[in-house]
Parts: structure tokens; sequence; C-alpha cells
């Protein structure tokens, strides 16, 4: 059985006190509704991640990742964050190749490929972003985009370290938007980065690896997408900013 997520990526909101309440809040509502042994990460900015982690440890129920890692070991990166440093603080997962790192921050296929290596070397679990832009699915290039990021950022690994991985299919014209995939689009992804993994390597492979679908997910459409067969939970934007929304949305594996 593969694992289920629901990853909450808080990005660069809430000042120390306000994601300290905030992650309090989603604590005591998991403890209080969440039995089901599906995963809950939240994703923090770094000043956070510390605390977060102390506080997780307490209810056991929430897995604590941050943003963002640097490729490099160590070294003169004034203000950047190694992977050795995260997991020094206890933090489990690092998001890796956010459409927002990618466009923002330049961040190529090629750059992400190292800093995955060099999260799994300090036994942190990427969650490994992919997805198309608006005008590339309108030029109905997605396909195509899909295994180019697969290839250039993940598929140097060996078939135990990708095992590793969790994937985020994010839809770039569906992040912060408003606009959702429908479920059988985000399916068909979500099929179709499996295949593309089971071609690289095997069914088994494929059949293992957790894909969440990140874009505009919430509460309400939470139910049809999770539904999907190849859809194994979320990485949540907004929604995680608000402790009710993102926990309704865990629930769902509950129902």
């Amino acid at each position: 059985m593969r694992k289920k997520i629901v990853a909450g990526n808080w990005k660069m909101n809430l000042d120390y006190q306000e994601g300290i309440a905030l992650f309090n809040e989603v604590i005591d509502l998991v403890n209080a509704e969440i039995t089901s042994s599906q995963q809950a990460v939240v994703c923090s900015p770094f000043i956070h991640l510390q605390s977060l982690v102390q506080l997780a440890k307490v209810s056991g129920k929430v897995a604590v990742g941050a943003q963002n890692a640097h490729q490099a070991e160590s070294g003169a990166y004034t203000g950047e964050i190694s992977a050795k440093m995260i997991w020094s603080v206890g933090v489990k997962y690092v998001i890796l190749g956010h459409s927002e790192r990618r466009q923002y921050f330049g961040e190529t296929d090629a750059l992400l490929a190292q800093k995955t290596d060099t999260a799994l070397k300090n036994n942190l679990t990427p969650i490994f972003c992919i997805g198309e832009t608006l005008e590339e699915r309108q030029s109905e290039k997605h396909f195509e985009v899909i295994k180019a990021q697969l290839y250039g950022g993940i598929f140097h690994l060996d078939a135990e370290a990708v095992s590793k991985l969790v994937i985020a299919y994010e839809p770039v014209w569906a992040i912060g938007t408003g606009v959702t995939a429908s479920a059988e689009q985000a399916q068909e992804i979500h099929e179709f980065i499996r295949q593309v993994i089971a071609a690289k390597y095997d069914q088994a492979v494929a059949d293992g690896i957790t894909i969440l679908y990140g874009g505009s997910c919430n509460p309400k459409n939470a139910p049809e997408l999770f539904a999907k067969p190849d859809i194994d939970g979320g990485l949540i934007g907004g929604a995680s900013l608000k402790a009710r929304d993102f926990v309704d949305i865990l629930k769902v594996f509950n129902a």
C-alpha cells in the first residue's frame, strides 16, 4: 500500500508566533479527529522548523518538512540552508522543485537533480514537484514537459533511491489561481507519471511511489481528487494556512 500524504506548504507566510499557534491548532485537531495511518506533513519557513519538530514529537501524527535546501553540503553560500542543517533539527521532508522556485529563482532540472542527491544523502525525503504551465497545457505539451522534468530531475537515481521520493504534480496554471484541475485531468497526469516511472524502472517501483496533487486543493474538491486511483494525497498551499481546512482535507482518508 502506498503511503497517503497530505503536505501543507505555508510558503513565505506567518511570523514565528503565528506559525506556532497554527501548528498547535493543527496538532490539536489531528489528535482529536485523525485515527488512520496516513501522514500529515507541515512544510514551514526555516524559522519555525526546530520548534515545530519539538511540538510534533508530542503528537506523533504530524511530520515536519522544509520548503527548500541547497545543493551543496556546506560552504560559502550566504543566506542558504543545507540539507544537513535541516536534518539536524529533526525535519523529515523537504520540498524540491516547487514551481515558484523554478519560476522565480531559475531552478533547473539539472540543479534539482543535485538538490535531490544531497537531500537523500542527508536522510531527507524529497517531495519532488513537477508540472506544466498554462501555455504548455494549451499547446498540448504537458506530457512532454512532465516526462522531461522526471528524466532531468530524478531519473538519474537507481530504483532504490527513486523509491524514497514523494512526487507532487503541480499544474502551474492551478496554483493560487482558484482554478483547479478536474479530478479527471489530475488522474490522467498521475497515471501518466506512474507509466513513465514503470517504463524507466519497473511496475513495482511505479506502484510504490506516492504521487500528490498540488493545485488549489481544498476540503470541497479533495474527496473527488483523492478518490482517483493514482492520486495519493495533496500538496496543499492556501488551505494549509487554516487548521480546519487542512485537517478536513486530511480527514478525507478517514471517510
